[in-house]
């Protein structure tokens, strides 16, 4: 998965750094918008597995810097949450105008909060997700509620969250006050998925109750089980990317798969050279693929080679013979893994009889079987494995028309 780095510009002037992720195939079905936690950035690693389990399910994915964050211009005082929010309508502006208006807001922890308010005010959203966020804005104040008198008195002071600091004033206290929350999430009436870990120690997970009293249906609550609140853990933030893609799609109808027409043959495969490199789309009556080269050779790595292709049509056809036949002779195999490498070798290599020396198209096959089988079996299995369709046709005599459409 590749980033694209986009900077948007909010409605202060600031350069907002965000990153657009697309699925393999570079086409997503729809677009969301993540909004990263309280103090974080959108290169914290569980923002990044969240974004890529989400372009798995076919999303493109926008992760990006709040003002005073990360890499975005600013000041961390000119980030108060009614700044996070008008940050997240200038995502979306920038994403309608460029691209496709959002239809999936996500946000972690008080960028939960900040995408129940942006959704609110954006018609083209149609469902969002939080996850441990809090059921208040003004939540967040308990961090730094100990500089509260010298705030009042100095203006602008410096305090220090978990481990970094970071300059605060009156104004930006003050706003975590000015939003009512759970009135908003009484009065929304999208999708919403609100997920949180039952031990939270940051937000507790008495906010996701209160959240989910005030939405109405259709809600969900999803829980972290044992996950820390910046879900640190691959597995913990994972699972939400993986979990949020799979229960939105309830929510966004069928999306009209656009198919290439086969014309009438097996396959089709389509480049587009003047928007493309060497991605290349793929289609069977019923499935489609992604054919791509490594970037090694200037490609963008987006699918498989087509020596992949051709490696993973010799290893396919062979598990699934030796499935047919072991489970005639009713022996007990119960897995097998075929193993391709496809390369160029020399006759001198191959120690072939040929006179002349020659280089010759190489594919090296092996076997690993899983299963109460002796030797005898094995080896069986192994000649077995070279009579299968697909190897006997790399072996035979090929003719390929060509013709012009």
């Amino acid at each position: 998965m590749k980033s694209t780095r986009l900077n948007i510009q909010n409605s202060k002037g600031f350069q907002l750094q965000a990153y657009l992720e697309l699925p393999a195939n570079q086409k997503p079905h729809s677009f969301a918008i993540f909004a990263h936690c309280f103090t974080c950035n959108s290169n914290l690693k569980p923002v990044k597995n969240i974004s890529r389990s989400l372009t798995s399910h076919g999303f493109g994915v926008v992760r990006f810097d709040f003002t005073g964050l990360g890499k975005s211009e600013g000041e961390f005082a000119d980030s108060y949450f009614s700044a996070n929010v008008s940050d997240l309508l200038a995502v979306s502006d920038y994403m309608n105008e460029h691209y496709d208006a959002p239809a999936l807001l996500v946000g972690h922890s008080l960028g939960g909060a900040a995408v129940i308010v942006a959704a609110s005010k954006l018609e083209s959203v149609k469902a969002v997700a939080t996850i441990a966020a809090p059921a208040t804005t003004d939540h967040v104040k308990k961090h730094f509620s100990h500089n509260f008198q010298d705030i009042a008195e100095k203006g602008d002071v410096e305090i220090n969250i978990g481990g970094r600091p970071f300059k605060i004033n009156q104004e930006f206290i003050d706003d975590f006050d000015k939003t009512d929350l759970l009135s908003i999430t009484k009065k929304f009436r999208k999708p919403i998925l609100i997920m949180h870990a039952p031990f939270d120690k940051i937000v507790g997970i008495e906010n996701a109750h209160q959240l989910y009293h005030a939405a109405h249906h259709p809600k969900s609550f999803i829980s972290l089980n044992d996950a820390d609140h910046l879900l640190l853990k691959e597995k913990d933030s994972s699972y939400a990317g993986n979990m949020i893609g799979a229960w939105v799609q309830g929510y966004f109808g069928d999306k009209e798969n656009e198919m290439l027409d086969t014309e009438g043959e097996q396959l089709v495969a389509h480049l587009d050279l003047i928007e493309d490199n060497f991605t290349t789309s793929i289609q069977t009556s019923k499935h489609a693929f992604i054919a791509d080269e490594p970037e090694s050779i200037g490609g963008d790595d987006f699918g498989p080679s087509p020596y992949d292709f051709l490696s993973a049509g010799l290893a396919a056809c062979t598990v699934m013979t030796l499935k047919l036949y072991a489970e005639r002779k009713k022996w007990d195999l119960q897995e097998v893994y075929a193993y391709i490498t496809y390369s160029k070798k020399h006759s001198e290599d191959l120690l072939s009889d040929i006179e002349k020396p020659a280089r010759f198209d190489h594919l090296l096959k092996k076997l690993k079987f899983v299963g109460d089988l002796d030797d005898t079996q094995k080896e069986k299995l192994k000649e077995i494995a070279s009579k299968c369709p697909v190897h006997r046709t790399l072996l035979s005599e090929i003719v390929i028309d060509t013709e012009l459409i």
